[in-house]
């Protein structure tokens, strides 16, 4: 039985052509980049390359890009470095409720170290509500961050607009972009600060970037050498930030392409299910401002971890929500913010699509969903 993914949000699968541009940095170019002798440069200009390439993505300066461990990490610096680095010009931040753990997991830590910290709402699609924003906004704060787009509804927010906000009110914005880029054209103009994770966009796991744009001033949290321009100790991960250039180079090729096969087979799998099941589904979030890939469905009456195992069963991996949160019990943060009614948060099925996915897949998947529903 061949497996069938439809959990791209959690994960991508490695491009074979980053595979093999990351292949000589696993095997013979093995040298660190702080070296001076020759497979120590050759390791500095790959990184170097990767660093270029990552900036095209987002239309950047390549010495505004800093390599990380992790799309968190990417996080944590830009929350906790920024806020140490600038605690003498105010300690309150605002963010929205409906953020990755990576956001409000590392807003709480600062809340016990004596930072404010404010949450927006957001509406039933997960728009954050821009008065709201503005409201909250006070003489000691001094950083806004809302994620370009959610990882559990797709909900892509009005970042222009809170950028405005942000800057009319001279405030440092920053994005978690972890699930928008390669998804979204995004152009760092207005944005100060964007964080981005290599295994979202068919990279490798174990590898994110971190931009910050010049002239900002943020505090490294990792501790050692002076690699990253002294904002990231740690000898680089070679190989891995070589792959997410790669990923970040035939993302910016082909995203146009990589957008309109992704609704296409989105909007296939809402259609059927809409002429096939239509009493058993909810839609949750919007369809307009939302990742070409992303259907989060409420199933009436069904308990979406007794579905996924099931469909485990027959070869199908979907998930109920973030990955990251999948052994917490507790209802949605995101569902819940955006007032989805208790009888069908926990009946929510995320399923994000890739490159590889078809439509046979999505029709086999329909007819196992129908099957089990016969049988509860």
């Amino acid at each position: 039985m061949n497996m069938i993914y439809f959990d791209n949000a959690a994960t991508t699968k490695i491009k074979s052509e980053v595979l093999n541009e990351m292949m000589p940095y696993l095997t013979r170019e093995y040298g660190n980049a702080s070296a001076l002798y020759s497979i120590g440069r050759q390791s500095k200009r790959a990184i170097e390359t990767a660093r270029k390439q990552v900036a095209s993505l987002i239309k950047c300066n390549p010495n505004e890009i800093y390599f990380t461990g992790s799309g968190s990490e990417s996080d944590n610096t830009a929350l906790k470095g920024y806020a140490y680095s600038n605690k003498d010009k105010g300690n309150h931040i605002i963010t929205s409720k409906i953020e990755h753990p990576a956001i409000l997991e590392t807003c709480a830590t600062l809340e016990k170290q004596g930072f404010e910290i404010s949450y927006i709402d957001v509406d039933e699609d997960g728009i954050i509500n821009l008065e709201q924003l503005e409201k909250e906004i006070k003489p000691t704060t001094i950083l806004i961050s809302i994620m370009y787009a959610n990882n559990e509804i797709g909900t892509i927010e009005p970042i222009e607009q809170i950028s405005q906000i942000a800057h009319k009110h001279n405030i440092i914005f920053h994005t978690d972009a972890v699930q928008a880029i390669g998804n979204v054209p995004i152009n760092v103009s207005n944005i100060d600060m964007l964080s981005m994770s290599g295994h979202k966009i068919n990279a490798p796991k174990g590898v994110g970037a971190l931009y910050i744009k010049n002239g900002i001033e943020v505090e490294k949290i990792i501790n050692g050498g002076h690699q990253e321009k002294n904002k990231r100790a740690g000898t680089e991960n070679v190989a891995g930030i070589v792959g997410i250039g790669k990923a970040c180079e035939i993302s910016n090729k082909n995203i146009e392409t990589h957008i309109k096969n992704l609704e296409k087979l989105r909007n296939y799998y809402i259609t059927k299910l809409q002429q096939e099941i239509p009493e058993k589904i909810r839609i949750n979030g919007t369809m307009k401002n939302r990742l070409p890939g992303n259907a989060n469905i409420s199933f009436k009456g069904e308990n979406a971890s007794e579905l996924i195992f099931k469909l485990d069963e027959v070869g199908i991996c979907v998930s109920s929500g973030s990955a990251c949160s999948s052994g917490n019990l507790a209802p949605s943060h995101v569902l819940t913010a955006i007032g989805v009614p208790k009888e069908y948060i926990n009946s929510a099925i995320r399923t994000t699509f890739g490159e590889n996915n078809t439509f046979q897949e999505i029709d086999y998947y329909i007819k196992n969903l129908k099957k089990f529903f016969k049988k509860l």
